[in-house]
């Protein structure tokens, strides 16, 4: 059996790092979140442009100022762009997949560290 002080360390080791994936599963989240903002924004853009007949123009902002763009050009740049953001989107939730899993796993090894150390000093106590 290990000593209270070994098992100690595992304990803090173990917390670290899921303190670690708890703060990169935080951080995928919020990746999430933009990028299903994104698309829902170029969704509405993407309703839009099914309005415009052949007469409307599109402008697009470069920097300050509005371009006269080409709207078969515009419509396939905002098509592009959901493609983009929808494997992004793909890309992070398996990230959020694999966090979750480690999480888990993490969260298992600490729950068995505690019991040890509670093993251990039990007898000490009594």
């Amino acid at each position: 059996m290990a000593s209270p002080a070994a098992l100690q360390e595992r304990l803090q080791a173990a917390s670290a790092e899921f303190q670690k994936i708890q703060a990169e599963l935080a951080t995928v989240v919020e990746a999430r979140q933009k990028l299903e903002a994104q698309q829902s924004e170029n969704e509405l853009v993407k309703k839009e442009f099914a309005q415009l007949t052949e007469e409307n123009t599109v402008y697009k902002l470069v920097g300050p100022i509005l371009v006269k763009q080409d709207q078969v050009e515009a419509k396939q740049n905002v098509e592009t762009r959901l493609d983009f953001i929808k494997s992004e989107i793909k890309r992070v939730e398996g990230q959020l997949k694999e966090l979750g899993e480690k999480s888990e796993k993490k969260k298992l090894e600490l729950v068995e560290i505690q019991a040890a150390l509670q093993q251990v000093a039990a007898p000490v106590a009594a």
